[in-house]
């Protein structure tokens, strides 16, 4: 306010002011809105850096999904299935080969020439049967001389029992010395022992002279027939040729060739290789039913008569001998046959699906899965193929788990993770 002397009160000035509401209000509220102002940049900044975090937070979520993602799809999933044990009765087929129940290569115990042969292959003898004559002009010749050589002996023991006779007669008289005596007594006995070896050196010649007739030694049929007529044999089964040297004609020849072959087949053998697994059960009396490649359509019925009770080490079999009835000689000898036992197993093999089946340089194997998940790849031995499943004889047990459908690139010691949806799976 203006003075009336022309000068400005400043007190009345400030008066007035101070009792004006309009300016009293300015100040305070320049501050309350620079209060908000910096509270909502706060808040604005607050939110901001929540934003940031939360978007931070989600990426490093999706980050780690897609690690867990990637490392999840970096181990495969596999099926698994449990073996199973197989059915106690078991029909086990296996190849055999058939033998004749006897059968007997026959040679030449006499050395010369066939004279004839009267029984050719396929032709039923009997014991004792002759089947060839051997002309023997050497030992024929041996015999003669033999003969002569006995009746030497013989003049010679006569000629000494006389001079014994007459030298004991005239000890009597003294005529002749006691050494004398004795001598001629020894020489009886000397006669006597000359005579007794000529006699059985007789005796070996006419036992060898039996031989010119090969016989059969025992019932059955030829089945095969190596000689002729004119072919040399010898003693010792020599079918020779004749050479001619300074010192005359000799043999000479191959060893050990047969005259004839003889078999009886009233009764087969057949021998099987049963694998090691069923050696428990295959015992004397079990009866076999056998097919032969010779007579297909007509199954023959034998018995398990005997096993070897070993297992051959480098097959793992036991050989085992099935006897077949074969009184119309309809079954050959010779042969193969199939023999199917049924036999009843008190450990019966366990089973896996055919598709766990691994193939590779190593031989069979299938993937076996441990409780870390790891797999093994374990060999193992096939027993029967059943088609859609086989049996195992050997490398796994009832609680492995086998995995189904490997795939090629599976390898020993790989994680997999298993698919328990289906997990225990029968076979």
């Amino acid at each position: 306010m203006t003075t009336r002397n022309g000068h400005d009160n400043p007190n009345s000035i400030r008066t007035m002011t101070d009792h004006h509401p309009a300016r009293r209000s300015t100040a305070p509220r320049a501050k309350t809105k620079r209060s908000f102002f910096w509270l909502w940049f706060i808040v604005f900044l607050v939110v901001l850096a929540a934003i940031v975090a939360f978007v931070i937070f989600r990426k490093t979520q999706a980050q780690q999904a897609l690690q867990s993602s990637t490392r999840q799809m970096a181990v495969p999933t596999v099926l698994v299935v449990r073996p199973q044990r197989g059915d106690a009765e078991i029909h086990v087929t296996l190849p055999g080969t058939v033998d004749p129940l006897m059968e007997s290569s026959v040679y030449a115990q006499v050395s010369g020439y066939i004279k004839r042969w009267l029984v050719d292959i396929g032709g039923s003898v009997k014991q004792g049967q002759l089947l060839a004559e051997i002309d023997t002009p050497v030992t024929d010749q041996s015999l003669l001389q033999a003969q002569e050589s006995v009746k030497q002996a013989q003049a010679n023991l006569n000629l000494a029992k006389v001079t014994a006779d007459r030298y004991n007669a005239l000890l009597s008289t003294h005529a002749v010395a006691q050494e004398d005596v004795d001598t001629q007594n020894a020489n009886v006995k000397v006669q006597e022992a000359n005579l007794s070896a000529a006699q059985a050196f007789e005796g070996g010649i006419q036992k060898t002279e039996a031989f010119k007739e090969v016989r059969a030694p025992f019932d059955g049929i030829i089945t095969a027939r190596q000689i002729d007529v004119g072919d040399y044999v010898s003693a010792t089964g020599q079918t020779a040729t004749t050479s001619t040297t300074t010192s005359g004609p000799s043999q000479t020849g191959t060893p050990n060739q047969e005259l004839f072959r003889i078999a009886q087949t009233k009764i087969l053998r057949v021998y099987v290789n049963v694998p090691e697994n069923y050696a428990d059960e295959i015992v004397p009396g079990i009866k076999a039913t056998l097919i032969l490649a010779s007579n297909p359509n007509t199954p023959a019925t034998g018995k398990l008569v005997r096993t070897a009770d070993a297992i051959d080490p480098s097959s793992l079999t036991l050989l085992s001998e099935v006897d077949v009835d074969n009184p119309e000689g309809k079954l050959l000898p010779g042969g193969y046959a199939q023999v199917h036992f049924d036999i009843v197993t008190s450990h019966p093999p366990l089973v896996i699906p055919g598709n766990s089946l691994i193939f590779r340089a190593q031989g069979p194997q299938v993937g076996v899965v441990d409780s870390s998940n790891t797999v093994h790849l374990q060999k193992i031995t096939i027993g029967r193929d059943l088609g859609t499943k086989l049996e195992i004889t050997d490398g796994i047990k009832d609680d492995d788990q086998i995995i189904l459908n490997p795939s090629d690139s599976l390898a020993d010691g790989q994680q997999v993770r298993v698919d328990t949806s289906q997990e225990d799976k029968k076979p």
